[in-house]
């Protein structure tokens, strides 16, 4: 790690002798030891602020998703508490809530263990005392990949009495789904079922998650302080000395990539436009493994703001003032708030000051598909017309969620395209209505042109990686632009010389219209880096076939390698494929493994603890 020049991040506090030792001190130290000196010079500097009066020069974090809440540090000498810190995520949120609660608690002097579901041992449960669980719900009610053979094995007749367990549930999900936070909401409820003690409530969140999430972490690091006996002054845990230029980007602090090749992958009379974009990366800032995402940090398009604006009825030059940031309406719209994408809080607001019946109708379970089908559908100005109301600027700011960046799965590797990640982007356009209609991020990218810098970062999906042992085969099953990391995979074990088999299942509309990189597996085909492709093209003839299809037809085949070992991948769309590709899987291993329904579950259950069947649906 590169740290950055005290006496430029702070030259009234160091001399050139002094900051040349700090440098020295700290240039070798990983960011474990550098968080823990962090916290243990905020203990210093507080000791000696009670003792003379004077001002520390520390200042606290912000509200960045990646930073640790504020913390006390645990005195010198104390005994030290463990607690198990266990998440299921399938977006990264949950991921990135339960690794600041980690850094957090590792400050205050605690030695957290921080899991993913997918490696917690779940015969170990029975031994564990302090637990904080930060889980998300996919979906209608599904829990995160990485969590399903643990939800499975809490709900079932082998879960342990669990009386010695002190615990607490932060659960992430979307209200937009009748079964809100069912993933959360069942492991609290078992694990009290089971003996457990809660320390405090659950709390769910709902897609705006910060304003839940933060007050609860800070509930726990008081709980486990408190489980631990510590006793010592709060403090507040400082960020370590960094060069900016040297630091990877993140969600919260993305850097610029330079798009150097958008090239149109589908033919022009194709039902979608989908993109092959090239991004060069700066040096030592964007670090991916194949399976990664690249987020893309995106403005509104300008119509779907000036629309919004106008059927609000509002000027876009009054200021609005959100958590102390004052901005203009157009800003906060453009930069600040979704409006290509609609959500649960802003209908109910919109039903409230509207007073439409019909709207009010969509929030009770008899108009749930209506209104499903109206997020899938539907943007923010779609509502506003159908169903005017009058706003005041700070009340359509705070009804609408918070700016997401874009998530694309990287279609490269590293050790084929050097510094690059190439992205593939189906374009959203369409009409409602009699207007028009642009996805926010997919719209913007497919109008750039080579030169353009664009704002982004890595965010890792460690569920979703190839087998480390290079001699392992593996299955991708991709439908459109869900192919796209399994363009990453093949390079990857090509580069690397793998010795494994290499088995691609394709789906699209039309084999002459949409089938993305076609010359690229014709050709990994031909050199035998590709050993098997199977396509599924659905309105190619009468009948329509997609990869469920292929998948049951070579069934006996695909047990047959899945019993040698080989790794199983899903990529694409979560309402429909995901699920009848699943289903598709339980009936293969039932009927050529000669199994009954429960057992080819408990089997497909093993692939997924041995990490062998991983799904990357959205």
């Amino acid at each position: 790690m590169t740290v950055g020049t005290p006496v430029a991040a702070a030259p009234f506090l160091f001399d050139a002798e002094r900051a040349t030792r700090l440098e020295s001190l700290v240039a070798d130290l990983d960011p474990q030891a550098l968080a823990w000196l962090s916290g243990y010079a905020a203990g210093l500097a507080a000791e000696r602020g009670r003792a003379g009066g004077a001002r520390t020069g520390i200042a606290e974090r912000g509200d960045r998703a990646d930073a640790p809440a504020r913390v006390e540090p645990a005195a010198r000498g104390e005994a030290v508490q463990t607690a198990t810190v266990l998440y299921g995520s399938q977006t990264g949120n949950s991921r990135r809530l339960a690794e600041r609660l980690a850094r957090s608690l590792e400050a205050a002097g605690l030695q957290p263990t921080l899991v993913s579901a997918g490696d917690f041992p779940v015969k170990k449960l029975g031994d564990e005392k302090l637990l904080f669980a930060v889980v998300s719900t996919h979906g209608d009610g599904e829990p995160p990949d990485d969590a399903r053979a643990l939800f499975d094995f809490i709900s079932g007749r082998k879960a342990p009495p669990l009386p010695n367990l002190k615990y607490a549930v932060l659960a992430l999900g979307d209200s937009s789904y009748p079964k809100f936070c069912e993933t959360g909401r069942v492991l609290d409820e078992r694990f009290a079922a089971l003996g457990g003690k809660r320390l405090f409530a659950r709390v769910d969140c709902d897609v705006d998650f910060e304003p839940k999430a933060s007050p609860w972490l800070e509930q726990a690091i008081a709980s486990a302080r408190a489980e631990s006996g510590a006793t010592a002054p709060r403090l507040s845990v400082v960020t370590p000395l960094r060069s900016a230029a040297q630091q990877a980007a993140t969600r919260d602090a993305p850097a610029d990539v330079e798009l150097v090749a958008n090239q149109r992958i589908t033919a022009r009379d194709a039902d979608k436009d989908v993109r092959h974009l090239e991004l060069a990366l700066p040096e030592h800032r964007f670090e991916y493994e194949p399976g990664d995402a690249l987020g893309i940090v995106i403005d509104n398009p300008a119509e779907a703001v000036g629309r919004v604006i106008e059927l609000a009825k509002l000027d876009p030059t009054t200021s609005v003032t959100i958590d102390g940031h004052t901005h203009a309406l157009a800003h906060w719209l453009a930069r600040r708030r979704e409006v290509t994408r609609l959500a649960k809080p802003f209908v109910e607001k919109l039903a409230e000051r509207s007073g439409s019946a019909a709207l009010k109708e969509w929030l009770t379970p008899a108009g749930g598909e209506r209104l499903r089908a109206a997020f899938k559908d539907l943007q923010v100005a779609d509502l506003l017309k159908r169903f005017p109301a009058s706003w005041e600027p700070e009340s359509l700011v705070r009804a609408l969620l918070p700016l997401q960046p874009r998530l694309y799965s990287i279609a490269s590797s590293r050790r084929e395209v050097g510094d690059e990640a190439h992205l593939t982007v189906a374009v959203l356009d369409y009409q409602n209505d009699g207007e028009r209609r642009r996805g926010a991020a997919s719209w913007q990218l497919s109008t750039l042109s080579p030169g353009t810098q664009v704002r982004a970062y890595v965010e890792p999906n460690t569920r979703f990686r190839l087998p480390a042992d290079g001699t392992r085969d593996v299955i991708m099953i991709g439908p459109g632009t869900g192919v796209a990391p399994f363009r990453g995979f093949v390079q990857h074990r090509v580069a690397d010389g793998a010795r494994g088999r290499n088995w691609l299942f394709f789906g699209g509309r039309h084999l002459e219209r949409d089938f993305l990189y076609q010359a690229e597996w014709l050709e990994a085909a031909k050199k035998k880096q590709l050993h098997r492709l199977d396509v599924a093209f659905s309105r190619d003839q009468a009948a329509k076939v997609y990869v469920q299809h292929r998948l049951r037809e070579n069934g006996a085949e695909l047990f047959r390698w899945l019993e040698d070992g080989a790794h199983l991948y899903v990529c694409g769309d979560a309402e429909r494929m995901a699920h009848d590709v699943h289903a598709a899987l339980l009936e293969i291993v039932a009927t050529h493994g000669g199994r009954s329904a429960e057992e080819a579950h408990e089997y497909v259950n093993e692939l997924v603890a041995q990490k062998r069947y991983a799904r990357d649906v959205y």
